[in-house]
């Protein structure tokens, strides 16, 4: 059984998208289970589906009103680069209203609802594909997996959105007496799970490099002090993910094809350029197809 798996990454999710394309339509894979974490899970039905070229559009025109109703930051271009700073009146209009976060992405709901028709859930439903998604159980302190044939329509693509809402930015969501947040605090790579579901071949999209290359800009504020913490513990988690893959992979005789992002792509994740994820996108695609040549000339 092949497995697709895709980490979480915010718009960088648009070189994975990129990078699946080149695999399902150039590579001809047909994949048995499909995984994914934050902006992972919401490729995963398109890609089971085939119905790349839609998820595409979504990914190269997205911007950040696409996903908040209330914006937590205002992103400033300084000296040829992007900064982020606290939008002030959001967050205290935001705490007034009762509200346990800075921002809210419930304009992201109405994305995914928009994108991900009953028709094409109905579609996957039917099918043998398996397709997952990861969230965080805040309140049972524990990582689940929502798999769809297991939900209505409207509770799976509500799933899908809470795997992708990055707390304390983006909306907390109250399910079945528990908290839910972004899947990525707990698993940012769930090659385990794919395993665990049988999985004996994983494609594993990695939205890092695979060595990190980079020192972090002195913090400007409040604000982007917390984005950089929650970055390197997000960090922190996808390489322990990663390791643990392995661990598993090797007790299972499975095997993981690795695609990282060759070189870095932002250090905020949470801004949503459509130029750039346009760009992205065409990268992730010919990085896919520079790999998979490299590895057809070692073999010959």
């Amino acid at each position: 059984m092949k497995a697709l798996v895709i980490s979480g990454g915010g718009s960088k999710g648009a070189f994975a998208g990129g990078v699946a394309q080149y695999l399902i339509e150039e590579l001809d894979r047909d994949y048995d289970i499909f995984i994914g974490t934050s902006t992972g899970s919401l490729l995963v039905s398109h890609l089971a589906l085939k119905k790349i070229e839609k998820i595409k559009s979504v990914y190269t025109s997205v911007n950040n009103h696409s996903i908040f109703n209330v914006c937590p930051f205002i992103v400033n271009q300084k000296h040829g680069g992007q900064n982020i700073a606290i939008h002030h009146i959001n967050v205290l209009i935001n705490f007034i209203r009762g509200s346990k976060t800075f921002g809210e992405s419930h304009n992201l709901l109405k994305l995914i609802r928009k994108t991900i028709t009953e028709s094409d859930f109905n579609e996957l439903k039917e099918s043998s594909k398996e397709i997952a998604v990861t969230v965080s159980n805040l309140s049972l302190n524990q990582v689940e997996y929502k798999t769809l044939k297991d939900f209505t329509y409207k509770e799976f693509t509500e799933w899908i959105w809470i795997s992708c809402n990055y707390t304390p930015f983006m909306t907390l969501v109250k399910k079945y007496g528990c908290e839910y947040a972004d899947g990525g605090l707990g698993n940012m790579v769930p090659i385990e799970e794919a395993i665990n579901r049988g999985a004996t071949e994983v494609d594993a999209i990695i939205l890092q490099t695979e060595v990190l290359q980079y020192n972090r800009m002195p913090s400007r504020n409040p604000f982007s002090l917390m984005t950089n913490m929650f970055t390197f513990m997000l960090d922190r988690i996808e390489s322990q993910n990663i390791k643990i893959g392995k661990h598993v992979a090797s007790h299972h005789n499975a095997i993981i094809n690795f695609y990282y992002t060759p070189t870095i792509l932002t250090t905020n994740s949470l801004i949503f350029n459509k130029e750039k994820m346009t760009q992205w996108w065409q990268s992730g695609y010919d990085f896919a197809r520079f790999k998979n040549q490299e590895v057809s000339q070692l073999e010959d």
